[in-house]
């Protein structure tokens, strides 16, 4: 019997809010195919239905069990929108189908397996966590809940676990965790802000690679091959596809979501936004980031459709459906990929800019077709975002380490490659020989974090392959020594208090063991180790008792905006709304 390695299921392209001719806007999505056990609970991804304020574990079995080798089929295709919404096993299915998703774009776009930050291959799966408009990653407990709360404005109940955004937004955050376990640090507002503003990314990219999404946003009622060309104007894009289409992902589910896209659509390019006092808060510096990338999704699309407008103005609306699912969906891949380039401490979004134009120029160095690179540099300075690295070859990309004099010039002759592409001590080896040339600080503890082969395939079909390792040094000093490393000590901090310093370097190794790239933050960087110093002495982070690792439930509960009675919502019986099946939790 022939293996099927994809399957297809239907799932809310958004959330039920989100609907054409009074009906849910659903699709089918392509995520690897599994033999599935009750749950559904699969090699990566473990629904466990059980709900903590009613004490409640809800029966859900995916339908059908594919114990077979036949491509399993879609049970929901068929199926009703209420019947879609009082269905648990729909709630469940479409949760797993959206996690696996988006672990599938991430290993499509970094080529090679994702891990999650903690030691197990599973992560739990809670669709009905709690009674509260909150939705978050746990890394202790090794989940992603999400939660439900009663409609303020009609009856019946809102679901984080039917909201394809909320999901993918959870779910990059787990992945996040596991590729940078330090960009959880606290470190700087740019930091504190990436992994919300990152995960909005993944997220808003993730529906608008949705054909259906799409359609929706630029001609809802159409029905005809062509379209009028002034829907798809730079301004009417921003009027439709982000200002109309966040009002209604914001309409009832703002209390989990918070308003990221409508907030970020405000956002204009050409004001200095880093430097206003109130995008000092993260989640606010993060929707800088989203707005200078959803900026480049609108300029490419646009610019992909001008050539297919006809003499009277009109479009093939197929085209300019597909023209925007697949920009959205190449967007997507390379701002995932430059995770890889990203230094591993101290990130800024600054880094982060420079690191997507390089991912991007690897495997497209011409950059013929979508011509991302302009656009994305051009969209980076608007917001004020100024890419670290100039760029010798090409602005704003990291530069290969320079060749240095003979007594700085990279050693490869003491240390294995074939080794260094899985043993940590063997990639050390090969550090420690080459401390002067990376300039390391000799009395900072130095340790490997992670070694990652991997094989990346662009669109021409041209194969990248490269080891991707980090490593950190972490150096604890008095206040009173800082000066002796040129960084200023914050004014009022006590000179015998002991501060921790940061570095450490993403290294990029091409097939043949030669260093492509050595990028990272240096404990000797004394500019910005004055400016992360001063930025968590200013907001208590040297306090006794004070969180090193901002929590992603308490992070994401600053996001609620309309919904402040919700977090002590109760539902006392859900069988009187016809929403689920139960059985109580023994």
């Amino acid at each position: 019997m022939p293996y099927y390695p994809i399957r297809k299921t239907t799932i809310f392209a958004q959330d039920p809010s989100v609907q054409i001719g009074g009906k849910i806007v659903r699709t089918q999505i392509e995520i690897p195919n599994e033999e599935l056990e009750p749950g559904p609970r699969g090699y990566r991804v473990q629904v466990v239905d059980y709900d903590s304020t009613t004490n409640t574990l809800y029966k859900t079995v995916p339908k059908p069990l594919n114990h077979s080798d036949d491509l399993p089929g879609d049970p929901f295709a068929s199926m009703t929108d209420t019947e879609l919404l009082a269905s648990p096993d729909f709630h469940a299915m479409n949760t797993y189908a959206i996690v696996m998703r988006t672990l599938a774009r991430f290993e499509y776009a970094l080529g090679r397996r994702v891990a999650w930050s903690f030691a197990g291959h599973q992560i739990q799966v809670a669709p009905h966590a709690f009674a509260d408009a909150n939705a978050f990653y746990s890394p202790d407990d090794q989940a992603l809940m999400f939660g439900y709360f009663p409609k303020v404005k009609t009856k019946g109940y809102v679901f984080g676990c039917l909201a394809h955004d909320v999901i993918a937004h959870e779910t990059t955050h787990a992945l996040l965790d596991g590729l940078r376990e330090r960009f959880t640090d606290p470190s700087s507002p740019e930091q504190a802000g990436f992994h919300e503003g990152f995960a909005d990314i993944v997220a808003i990219l993730s529906i608008f690679s949705l054909k259906d999404v799409v359609l929706k946003a630029v001609d809802p009622g159409g029905r005809k091959v062509v379209m009028d060309a002034r829907n798809v104007t730079l301004k009417a894009l921003r009027s439709s596809i982000l200002t109309g289409l966040a009002e209604q992902f914001g309409e009832e589910l703002s209390g989990i979501r918070g308003n990221a896209l409508r907030r970020s659509v405000s956002l204009l390019p050409g004001n200095d936004y880093l430097h206003d006092p109130e995008f000092e808060e993260p989640h606010r510096r993060g929707e800088v980031l989203v707005a200078a990338i959803i900026n480049v999704f609108l300029e490419v699309w646009v610019a992909r459709m001008k050539p297919y407008i006809h003499a009277d103005n009109t479009l093939d609306r197929k085209r300019a459906v597909e023209e925007g699912a697949e920009v959205a969906d190449h967007l997507l891949t390379i701002c995932v990929r430059a995770i890889d380039y990203c230094p591993p401490t101290d990130l800024e979004f600054c880094d982060f800019a420079s690191a997507l134009l390089t991912a991007d120029w690897e495997l497209y160095p011409k950059d013929l077709k979508y011509r991302f690179r302009e656009q994305l540099y051009r969209s980076f300075n608007a917001y004020g975002i100024v890419p670290t690295s100039t760029g010798r070859r090409e602005p704003g990309t990291w530069d290969p380490p320079p060749e240095g004099d003979k007594d700085h010039r990279v050693v490869y002759d003491r240390t294995h490659f074939e080794e260094m592409q899985r043993d940590f001590d063997e990639v050390f080896r090969f550090i420690w020989e080459n401390r002067r040339a990376f300039k390391l600080n000799d009395e900072a503890y130095t340790r490997v974090q992670s070694v990652r082969p991997c094989v990346r395939v662009g669109d021409d079909g041209f194969m990248l392959r490269e080891t991707v390792v980090e490593y950190v040094q972490e150096l604890k000093i008095r206040a009173s020594e800082l000066k002796r490393l040129d960084i200023e000590k914050p004014e009022g901090m006590p000179k015998d208090l002991e501060v921790t310093l940061y570095g450490g370097n993403a290294m990029i190794f091409d097939q043949f063991g030669h260093l492509k790239y050595n990028i990272g933050n240096s404990i000797f960087n004394a500019e910005r180790q004055t400016r992360r110093l001063k930025y968590l002495w200013q907001y208590g982070f040297f306090k006794p008792g004070s969180s090193k690792m901002r929590r992603f439930a308490a992070m994401h509960r600053k996001r609620m905006s309309g919904w402040g009675q919700a977090g002590g919502a109760q539902v006392a019986d859900w069988t009187a709304h016809e929403e689920l099946e139960m059985e109580e939790a023994e």
